[in-house]
């Protein structure tokens, strides 16, 4: 039996179907899992004692960084602090 989307009186048939892709395991909607997850990032950065500092680069100083970032073996903002403290230090 062929599913009619515009059928009323078969539509209990296909209630229990199981729809393809990621099944729903928050009701909270995508938006408000992201907004709650941000908030909760904040307040663990808070607790360790990190704050946000944001700037903007040309591409070829943020390749670079990531290249050395790679290098090293540290992600690029914990290069980027270490160069910021290193040269502070030296002042």
């Amino acid at each position: 039996m062929a599913k009619e989307h515009t059928d009323r009186t078969t539509l209990d048939l296909f209630a229990d179907e199981r729809r393809p892709g990621r099944p729903k395991t928050s009701p909270l909607s995508r938006d408000e899992q992201l907004r709650i997850n941000k908030r909760n990032q904040l307040k663990r950065d808070k607790v360790r004692g990190l704050r946000r500092v944001e700037l903007k680069m040309n591409s070829e100083a943020v390749d670079a960084l990531n290249a050395m970032a790679a290098e090293r073996g540290v992600s690029r903002s914990e290069l980027i602090e270490e160069m910021i403290l290193a040269q502070l230090q030296a002042r």
